[in-house]
């Protein structure tokens, strides 16, 4: 059974920086593209980054480029988000996700079939 378990999420004033980490089990985690998705209240839960099972490959939400990086450990089976210079617009509750190798093409909900249960990350102005 794939389990995703997302930590790290907390309270931070504008321009700080958290780490969000998601730690997987029940996947061969090295054969999948991980994911970070975020819903913010009232809105559809939206694509953050991805990373390609070479630890590699990434892509990002022009929302957070240059300001967040998305990086994994599959010694830990583990993935991790660095985000920088947080804005209140961040403010959402964060989700991780697995997907197969042609998950990393796309950026939609239906690209990734497991999901974690979030992590909720407030930036205060």
């Amino acid at each position: 059974q794939v389990q995703l378990v997302e930590s790290g999420g907390g309270l931070v004033q504008a321009g700080g920086s958290l780490r969000l980490s998601c730690a997987a089990s029940g996947i061969t985690f090295s054969s999948y593209t991980m994911a970070w998705f975020r819903q913010a209240p009232g809105k559809e839960r939206e694509f953050v980054a991805n990373i390609y099972r070479d630890g590699v490959s990434t892509n990002y939400a022009d929302s957070v480029k240059g300001r967040s990086t998305i990086f994994r450990d599959n010694a830990k089976n583990t993935v991790y988000l660095q985000m920088n210079s947080l804005k209140p617009d961040d403010t959402a509750v964060y989700y991780c996700a697995a997907g197969g190798p042609g998950s990393f093409y796309g950026k939609g909900r239906a690209d990734f079939a497991s999901w974690g249960q979030g992590t909720q990350v407030t930036v205060s102005p």
